[in-house]
């Protein structure tokens, strides 16, 4: 299976996978009853040869449409898109040469699996002997071996998305897109799906775009993730510098589980702050727009990253447990403090040994685990 790939590479005298792709000042407006919507705004934006870049965000915060200005199929109001330094913002979608796998597969349910494969070999005049080469490769390379001659209806989920990723890559594009490809799936097939998808990914070398709103697909499969807010990049950034260093309280409340304690900080320097929060005095990570004087910040904490006690001999502690949920290898707990209601989990600890209802604990803070933002 994994010796097919350098053939499927070389089937084709297109240079694949070697896209360098450039967003600049990149803008999308729409006219409404109520005045101009700006969907997408000055979005910039780097992407390097294949690398795998998500863009996430809630819904309506322009990362579809930025993706469909990429691909040509909505124009952009201004800005810029450049290939390999070349602009192509008035390029044709069928010009450019990139592909797409959408959420709905899109195969033509008239033709075979052999057929939908080899659908823009055909485009491209490709010949006859070329065309079944290539299709052939892509079966193998996909794990469809045998499944030529079958309709997209006779297929599961996964293998329709198979062929669909086998579609997009035997044209040997240089950008790949992707539109939430894995949302018509279930929780288990999808797992399986990214894992495929990135291996496939990384054998082929294939600059690449996936927009998702699924966190979880965002920080198991980018090389960096671009998270949007209401059409305007808040962050670009490895999976692991938006989960530990998020730049915005935004960025840090949309990825994972985050806990937000109001403080003063009392010192800002050499990006570190000394803080006062649960009855802890700590010194941890600052966010360069953390200022010092009279103007608060949040200190954000993740569940897994604070530890409960309980007190005893009658002691009132720091919080009360509110309420405790058990997952099998963890422990979430509900923890009411001065501070608001704080999310903790706990892994490793017998369930029968959790903490009850109505417990007093005390609430510790890992200082190098947590993060100082400024208010948005």
């Amino acid at each position: 299976m994994t010796t097919a790939a350098p053939d499927l590479a070389a089937a084709s005298d297109t240079e694949a996978g070697t896209g360098s792709l450039r967003l600049e000042a990149l803008t999308k407006t729409f006219a409404s009853r109520t005045g101009v919507v700006t969907a997408v705004d000055a979005v910039d934006l780097d992407v390097a040869p294949g690398e795998f870049i998500t863009l996430l965000g809630p819904s309506g915060c322009g990362k579809t449409t930025t993706l469909r200005m990429v691909a040509g199929f909505e124009d952009a109001t201004s800005g810029h898109i450049r290939l390999d330094d070349r602009v192509i913002d008035t390029m044709p979608p069928q010009r450019r040469p990139m592909a797409m796998v959408f959420q709905s597969y899109a195969l033509f349910p008239h033709l075979t699996v052999g057929d939908n494969i080899a659908y823009g070999l055909r485009l491209q005049r490709r010949s006859r002997d070329e065309v079944d080469t290539s299709m052939r490769m892509a079966l193998t390379s996909m794990n469809l071996v045998g499944l030529a001659d079958r309709s997209p209806h006779e297929l599961s989920g996964g293998q329709q998305q198979r062929v669909a990723l086998a579609r997009a890559l035997v044209v040997q594009p240089k950008v790949l897109l992707f539109d939430e490809p894995l949302s018509n799936l279930d929780a288990k097939l999808r797992g399986s799906m990214r894992a495929e998808i990135r291996r496939i990914q990384r054998m082929f070398g294939i600059t690449s775009i996936y927009v998702t709103h699924d966190q979880d697909e965002a920080m198991s499969m980018s090389d960096r993730i671009v998270v949007m807010n209401k059409g305007r990049v808040e962050q670009v950034a490895t999976p692991g510098e938006i989960y530990l260093r998020p730049a915005s309280v935004f960025v840090a409340d949309f990825i994972g589980r985050a806990n937000f304690v109001e403080v003063m900080p009392e010192t800002v320097a050499d990006g570190h702050a000394t803080v006062t929060a649960l009855g802890q005095r700590l010194r941890t990570a600052a966010h360069p727009t953390v200022t010092g004087g009279d103007e608060g910040a949040y200190l954000m904490t993740r569940p897994e990253t604070m530890r409960l006690t309980s007190v005893t001999d009658g002691g009132t502690g720091i919080g009360v447990v509110l309420r405790s949920t058990f997952h099998g290898p963890t422990i979430d707990y509900e923890v009411e403090t001065t501070s608001g209601t704080l999310t903790v989990t706990e892994a490793g600890r017998d369930p029968r040994e959790a903490l009850g209802e109505g417990t007093n604990v005390n609430v510790a803070i890992d200082p190098a685990r947590a993060y100082l933002l400024a208010r948005d």
